[in-house]
């Protein structure tokens, strides 16, 4: 292992992977702030309990996955494995609880210990997006429009399928745990070890096991739709006649679940068979119970996930580089007049690549490895003259301009 290579499941972004993941975050910032999320954020690192407490001592992302470790000065500390949980305590701490709703919008690094696998390494980036305080259906609607917008924004939402379910109201979703801990129970001897261990603690998570064996008893599981009360039927009809009014296409799924006890109601994934295996980009619910779980009032919630470098990984074109304008000096006279140009024309808004040495020819090469879109040439006749010859670098044109005039000169060059 070279100190010189990253940490295994962590890579450097650079500038062109760069370009894609800010193309995700500058969209999803635009489209949240138009549905009146605003942008918040929440340290890297929490409490460890701010998520040992909704996720739970036994569920994988507790008991394996997280980075948790006691800091200098005692204090049990996690990298925050999602954001949503983060996202509730900022809630709670900054006493908002009585200014609801509460439109959030989010991005970040987040970490969990897993093999690493395309578009997901054990430092992975997010935008999340959280309504706290809307216990109607129009939420769980917005959550998903606004989602789908974003991808459309990014050219990738014909790549993708949108997958639904409803969990039902609590009253539901324990009656039909006791149906599956039965059933299940009866297949125990068909099931795998990890699904056994889960019978006990968290029955849902079977329907979503990948193991052969598991997924041919799962086939024969009864259907949560059978054991929905009228009050969460009427729910989820609310929220498809919604994305039917809106156009947006949907596949219903009574096999996608979430594990949790705090999610009820909707749940959604958007995935696409263009990335492999891992096929989720985009994934949320309604979590009724966080809040309170956390400590705080009863507060209904809404929100999802996305993966920045899987949706980055959709896109099909990479972001163009920005095309600055080349400043060229010629001789020492023109070396320190350039600086101060090249600083007022930053000042003033435009992006100056400034050749650090070099004679005419050498400058020209490196304008044209920088993809400039023009080219200052300042030489000792320039100086003379208090002008500069500006070369447009896509059609070879060249005129002679007053430095005065310069950055006006320039900005159709922007």
């Amino acid at each position: 292992m070279s100190a010189l290579q990253p940490v295994r499941g962590t890579h450097d972004i650079l500038p062109d992977e760069m370009r894609r993941h800010r193309r995700v975050v500058e969209t999803a910032r635009d489209l949240a702030e138009r549905y009146g999320y605003l942008e918040m954020s929440t340290p890297i690192f929490e409490f460890t309990e701010v998520f040992r407490r909704p996720l739970g001592e036994t569920s994988d992302v507790v008991s394996k996955e997280m980075y948790s470790f006691a800091d200098r000065g005692g204090e049990e500390i996690t990298l925050r494995p999602e954001a949503t949980a983060a996202v509730v305590r900022a809630f709670l701490s900054a006493g908002l609880t009585h200014d609801l709703p509460c439109k959030f919008f989010s991005h970040g690094p987040m970490f969990r210990y897993d093999r690493p696998q395309k578009g997901r390494q054990r430092q992975f980036h997010q935008i999340n997006v959280e309504l706290l305080g809307v216990a109607d259906p129009l939420g769980d609607i917005e959550m998903i429009a606004l989602g789908t917008d974003i991808l459309a924004a990014l050219g990738v939402l014909g790549r993708t399928q949108l997958e639904i379910n409803t969990l039902g109201d609590l009253d539901s979703r324990h009656a039909y745990r006791d149906v599956l801990i039965a059933y299940f129970s009866d297949h125990r001897d068909k099931l795998s070890a990890e699904s056994v261990d889960r019978l006990a603690r968290n029955p849902l998570r079977i329907l979503d096991s990948k193991d052969p064996g598991d997924r041919k008893v799962v086939a024969g599981a009864p259907s949560l739709s059978e054991h929905l009360n009228q009050a969460s039927r009427d729910f989820f009809a609310a929220v498809t006649e919604g994305l039917d009014i809106l156009g947006i296409a949907y596949r219903q799924n009574p096999r996608l679940v979430r594990g949790l006890d705090y999610y009820t109601h909707s749940i959604f994934e958007i995935t696409t068979e263009d990335l492999g295996a891992q096929a989720t980009v985009l994934g949320g619910g309604r979590y009724d119970g966080l809040v309170e779980l956390l400590g705080g009032p009863p507060t209904p919630g809404v929100g999802w996930a996305a993966g920045i470098e899987r949706l980055a990984m959709l896109m099909t074109e990479t972001p163009p580089a920005p095309r600055p304008i080349a400043m060229v000096p010629l001789g020492a006279a023109a070396e320190g007049k350039a600086l101060s140009i090249v600083q007022a024309l930053r000042r003033a808004g435009l992006a100056v690549d400034l050749g650090f040495s070099g004679n005419l020819k050498k400058r020209m090469r490196r304008a044209n490895k920088v993809g400039a879109r023009a080219a200052i040439i300042l030489g000792d006749d320039e100086l003379a003259g208090n002008t500069a010859t500006v070369r447009d670098l896509d059609s070879g044109e060249q005129e002679l301009v007053s430095l005065d005039a310069l950055s006006e000169h320039l900005v159709r060059f922007r």
